[in-house]
């Protein structure tokens, strides 16, 4: 599950989410709290890890692994440290590691670490939500590096907000 501006982007050049706060969504039900409840674990990068600590109050219920090369164990606060570890596994060894755990669905979350597990062939479905706001700029949640990627649309939601959910399935040669 992920949020993208119409015109691409999930978060801003400096990792800021301002863009998703000004959207007028009150009292619609996206699903991230059933979302959450249907996978194991949460993956996200040093970059999403940090914006949402400035969120205050921490949104997961699930474990957190965020994937890094410059942060340890140490940066994580004292209060989250039994919700969040650190590693700097690469994707396919992230992944057989979470099969030893008994992990089956993971939530891989943030532009860049989506990107590298796409690239590694590890996502086989996607919830994006098209926020109805052009930003300009920012991180891109998709890139050309890695070629086509033949999806299969799942299931499409709209809301009042203008807001519009998307599901795909990651089609395998």
């Amino acid at each position: 599950m992920m949020a993208m501006s119409l015109d691409g982007f999930v978060a801003r050049s400096d990792h800021t989410l301002d863009w998703l706060e000004k959207q007028a969504t009150e009292g619609e039900d996206h699903g991230f709290e059933a979302f959450q409840e249907s996978v194991d674990v949460i993956v996200m990068g040093s970059g999403s890890f940090r914006t949402v600590l400035g969120f205050g109050e921490w949104p997961y219920v699930k474990p957190v692994v965020v994937l890094s090369r410059s942060l340890a164990s140490e940066d994580v606060p004292e209060n989250l440290r039994d919700k969040v570890e650190i590693t700097t596994l690469k994707p396919e060894a992230l992944m057989k590691a979470f099969a030893e755990r008994g992990f089956q669905r993971v939530y891989i979350d943030g532009g860049a670490v989506i990107r590298s597990f796409m690239k590694a062939t590890l996502i086989a479905d996607m919830k994006i939500s098209i926020v109805p706001i052009l930003i300009g700029e920012g991180i891109r949640i998709f890139d050309d590096s890695r070629g086509d990627t033949d999806l299969e649309l799942v299931s499409i939601e709209k809301f009042p907000s203008g807001l519009i959910d998307l599901v795909y399935k990651v089609k395998t040669a």
